[in-house]
Formats: structure tokens, sequence, C-alpha cells
């Protein structure tokens, strides 16, 4: 079944968005929290925790760089919010050897910052729950992102593994349908995105012509007015 989600830390948003459309889980990084400003970090993703519920999958980033350091960045963020977070890790050389020790203590891992099939494929032996592939970024750097999700698909599905593909970064809704299309198990996008894909101007004319249409035979009023005043007649 194929996940959306937010990328984004934004409180209103997320709140706005939750309840529009069929919102599997948040995403973040050290790049959406600026856009925040200076929040004050585990109150603001405890509030978000509540308002997707723990139904819906949070996925946080760790700061550290350094083995050492991604664990108990890791520990820190299950201790101070909840244990059901995926923790997102770039794959880094430290980061995979992050991912492996946190994976075998059965911690849930997003693995992020995946440009190449190779980093993929090691995320992959890993375990890991997710793999977050950068598709606008990949496309920036010439670096084909539909192939790159096609042969990790394959390889998942060739053999019976559980990483899905989380496919992020993107610039526009064209994007999202063709890394769904070669194979991403999810998508994360920014608010922006969502919304443009529904306000299209066109889609908006279709709507228009709808009601005015309607307005023309039966006046400015709804199915449930309608039927309300066909009630008081009798």
């Amino acid at each position: 079944m194929i996940e959306f989600m937010l990328d984004t830390a934004n409180i209103s948003a997320i709140s706005r968005l939750i309840d529009t459309y069929p919102i599997a889980g948040v995403t973040s990084n050290p790049s959406i929290l600026k856009n925040e400003g200076k929040i004050d970090f585990f109150p603001h993703m405890k509030k978000i925790r509540e308002i997707i519920g723990i139904e819906r999958s949070l996925h946080i980033q760790v700061i550290a760089s350094d083995f050492e350091g991604i664990v108990k960045d890791a520990e820190t963020i299950l201790r101070e919010i909840d244990d059901r977070v995926y923790i997102k890790i770039p794959s880094t050389a430290e980061g995979l050897k992050a991912m492996g020790h946190l994976k075998s203590r059965g911690v849930r891992i997003t693995a992020t910052s995946i440009y190449t099939q190779f980093q993929g494929l090691m995320a992959v032996a890993r375990g890991v729950d997710y793999l977050a592939l950068y598709y606008n970024r990949m496309e920036n750097m010439d670096i084909d992102a539909e192939h790159t999700i096609k042969f990790l698909r394959h390889v998942i599905d060739r053999d019976k593994l559980s990483s899905k593909i989380l496919a992020a970064s993107f610039q526009n809704i064209r994007q999202t349908a063709d890394a769904l299309i070669a194979g991403a198990h999810s998508i994360t996008a920014v608010p922006k995105v969502i919304d443009d894909a529904f306000g299209l101007s066109i889609f908006q004319k279709a709507v228009e012509g709808f009601h005015n249409d309607w307005v023309t035979i039966h006046g400015d009023v709804t199915l449930f007015d309608l039927m309300t005043e066909k009630k008081k007649d009798f």
C-alpha cells in the first residue's frame, strides 16, 4: 500500500493536512527544522506525535555523525519522545555501523541521504525499515533517480526483504508520481508540494463550473438544503 508522508515540522501545517489527506507519517531533518526557527526541540516533536497519534510513523534524524554519537542521539530520541520513533540516520560508513547496532536492538531505522544504488544496498543489508532517497537532489546531480528506485525495488522484491523505499526531496507533484511509478513504496513531501497538487486552477475551474451549473437551475442550495425544504412541504 502506498504511503504518503509530510516532510515538515510545522505544527499548523501538520494539523491541517493530517485531517485532510491519508497521511501515514511525518518526517523531518535538521534543514526542515531550520524553517521553524529555534524551537524547543523535544516538546516540539512530542507535540507532533500528539497530533499524528501513535498509529502514524514519526521519523526524527540524529545530529551526531560518528558511531557513538549517533547511538547516543538515537537513545535520547527514543527516551525523550517514545520508543516507536523511526531514527533517521545518514547512510555514511559511521551511519551504517550505527544502523546495524541499533537494528540488533530492535530500533526502527530510516536510512537517509541515499543517492546511489550501493548506499541503498548497504542499508538494505542492515535491515533498515525505510530507505530515504533524495529524488530531486539526485536528478540535479545527474543521477538517474528512477533507475535507482527500480533497481532497489527489484532487489527488495526478489529477496523478499522488508525494507521500504521512501522517496523524498521533491520540487513538484510530477516527481512524486514518477517516484511511485518507479517502485517507491512511500513518498514524503513538503506541504507546498501537496497543496499545489490540489490547487491547480484547472481543478478550481471545474469545481466552480459544476457549482454554477447547479445554481443556475436550483439556486444556491445544497442537496441537504433541498431535502430539508422538501420535508417542510410535507
